[in-house]
């Protein structure tokens, strides 16, 4: 079969100088024209007027009344009030930084850092702690960035911009993140550094009905009939009481036997105990003074009869109730009696009464806070670090390292 005749080529033309010429300079001209043009996105940023500084504090104590100020128009939690922070400040923050995010010359974000040093990580700044561990053993929960609750819906991106301005401080190779929630994880997890979570804990907690409504039908049958006989048991020695603390002097000497009681158990399971550090125990001393008389302590005694069967030392804020710590007798216990349990469901019938919202067990996974908790927040304990810096790189590189040997070992 006879092949096709191949078309005819044309000879290729030859290029004209001149035309090349006006095509390059118009090339230049357009682009010239993108580079001017403003392609920020067209929509109303209330972020767009913030300013944000990242200062050292030579009297942190002079600091309360603006953080009270901002803590009226916020949200935060306890740990996050001039109560907490501001006790024995001056020791706990001997090289304080206060980051400070203002829109219309007012204070919308504040955070409380400092400064830590060592021959791995030059500059080392802790988010509401000290890093000096003989301060922190009071171990810090629902931690965080201050936030004014009229940047809520926006305060994801306003914790963000915080955490940028923070790695961007010059020297700057960690920032310690602990006990912050979800909101704050996501926060870091946006603001394009290098990020190592060191451990996530549930946060168990008792959403509070009104008085009318029991707490045990919402517990489980198992939960209800240990509650029902433990009460019992104890009531074999007399009726079951609880009472509050109500002078700094009482709430003292409650704490003074929660200690006794607590380290009992502790030291008994080989294990040192919260109030082995001197400085624990004057922490909270301090505490006591400055915040019984806010109303956000409390410093309970349960008895059964005349026995002393356990003491609670919880926090108030904003009809929360925060079970900080505990003391309890398992000395003379029979089998049946269940002291925590006891103690706990006692305290919360008595936060119902009082009208307030939720009993916050904190962060850990004890058996007594899965048996009477229905709920549980998650709380994250966070390193984060500049993106290219040495730290920063050899995070990543961890992080690709473990994920990869995950995928071809499981």
């Amino acid at each position: 079969m006879p092949q096709p005749m191949e078309a005819a080529r044309k000879p290729p033309a030859r290029a004209d100088p001149a035309a090349s010429g006006r095509r390059r300079k118009d090339g230049r001209r357009r682009l010239a024209r993108l580079l001017s043009q403003d392609h920020t996105p067209k929509r109303q940023d209330k972020l767009i007027a913030l300013t944000l500084t990242l200062a050292d504090i030579a009297d942190v104590a002079a600091l309360g009344p603006r953080w009270r100020a901002l803590e009226s128009r916020a949200e935060g939690s306890f740990f996050q009030s001039w109560s907490w922070l501001g006790c024995l400040a001056a020791e706990r923050f001997p090289h304080a930084k206060l980051l400070v995010a203002r829109r219309d010359g007012q204070d919308i974000a504040l955070a409380l850092l400092n400064r830590g040093r060592s021959r791995l990580a030059p500059i080392t700044l802790w988010l509401g702690e000290s890093g000096i561990p003989r301060f922190d053993s009071t171990y810090v929960e629902h931690n965080g960035v201050l936030v004014a609750q009229e940047a809520h819906g926006r305060d994801q991106d306003l914790i963000t911009a915080c955490l940028r301005a923070v790695l961007a401080e010059s020297g700057v190779t960690r920032l310690v993140l602990s006990g912050v929630d979800d909101a704050h994880l996501q926060a870091a997890q946006h603001t394009g550094a290098a990020m190592r979570p060191v451990k996530t804990q549930p946060a168990p907690f008792v959403a509070l009905a009104s008085p009318e409504i029991s707490f045990l039908d919402g517990l489980s049958a198992n939960t209800r009939y240990q509650l029902r006989r433990s009460a019992r048991r104890f009531e074999m020695r007399g009726p079951l009481k609880l009472h509050r603390a109500g002078t700094v002097a009482e709430a003292r000497a409650v704490l003074d036997e929660l200690a006794l009681l607590h380290q009992a158990t502790w030291t008994k399971r080989g294990r040192p105990g919260a109030f082995a550090n001197p400085n624990f125990l004057r922490f909270h001393h301090a505490l006591i003074d400055e915040a019984l008389p806010r109303g956000e302590i409390d410093l309970l005694r349960i008895t059964a009869g005349p026995d002393l069967i356990g003491c609670l030392y919880n926090f108030r804020h904003r009809g929360h109730v925060l079970a900080y710590q505990s003391g309890f007798d398992y000395a003379p216990s029979h089998s049946h009696e269940k002291p925590g349990l006891t103690c706990h469901h006692l305290a919360i019938e008595a936060a119902r009464a009082d009208g307030l919202t939720r009993y916050d067990f904190l962060a850990g996974e004890d058996r007594y806070k899965a048996s009477l908790a229905q709920d549980a927040t998650q709380l994250h304990w966070i390193d984060l670090a500049p993106r290219w810096s040495l730290r920063g790189m050899a995070t990543r590189a961890q992080a690709m390292f473990e994920k990869t040997h995950s995928l071809y070992t499981s």
